[in-house]
């Protein structure tokens, strides 16, 4: 696969709302958004039950209280994120695959102006980005989320709907192997919902792109379209 240099210092400032974050400047940030309402309550429960479970697991042979909290929160989300893949209730407004094609759209508008984008997946209820962030990430979220609310509420004709979760989860890629693992896991989400498969047949996802975009590199706009 084709390489990608990973800086190794450098921190866009330190932020905190709900939950903490921590951006590294030049490192690839894999971020994940949900639609509002579609962790149930049952889900928030299942997740702190699991919580609870790994905290009685003793410490892995060499590995920090840093370490194991990284590895705890890696395998939390995606016990919640399996359980939203296949999730038949709930809000899956982005089943419509003309909301699905906003989303998109408002994820390649950004690029590269305001980051390099790496990998992306639109599913029915969440969404998942892969990018090498311009700008504060907070001014990229943001904006997207909040365009992508008021035209996917228009299209729905749901006026003043709280589109998506207020919060965001985020984590950074370490080095190029990890990163790659992140490309891997984005792509493959449709598959393993049992949507499709092959990744390259879910067409809300950077798989239906790779024939002219090399995994590994960030997405290059067509020639014909940078001047739209």
């Amino acid at each position: 696969m084709a390489s990608t240099h990973i800086p190794d210092s450098g921190r866009f400032p330190y932020y905190e709302r709900h939950l903490p974050h921590q951006h590294p400047e030049g490192f690839p940030l894999f971020f994940t958004w949900n639609l509002k309402g579609a962790v149930p309550a049952r889900l928030i429960v299942a997740v702190k039950k699991e919580c609870l479970r790994l905290q009685k697991e003793p410490l892995r042979p060499n590995e920090s209280l840093t370490d194991r909290k990284i590895r705890h929160g890696k395998l939390l989300f995606v016990f919640q994120d399996r359980r939203l893949d296949v999730a038949t209730d709930g809000p899956l407004h982005l089943k419509d695959p003309a909301a699905a094609r906003i989303v998109v759209d408002s994820i390649l508008f950004g690029a590269p102006v305001r980051y390099d984008l790496y990998a992306f997946v639109v599913m029915g209820n969440h969404v998942h980005v892969l990018i090498v962030p311009h700008w504060e990430p907070k001014e990229i979220m943001q904006p997207m989320k909040g365009f992508t609310s008021f035209e996917i509420n228009k299209l729905q004709e749901q006026p003043g709907r709280v589109f998506w979760q207020d919060e965001s989860y985020d984590h950074w890629a370490r080095d190029e192997e990890e990163m790659h693992r992140i490309i891997a896991y984005i792509e493959n989400n449709p598959v393993v919902a049992g949507l499709c498969s092959k990744p390259e047949e879910w067409p809300w996802s950077s798989a239906s792109m790779r024939a002219n975009w090399p995994i590994g590199k960030p997405w290059v706009r067509p020639a014909s379209s940078r001047s739209a």
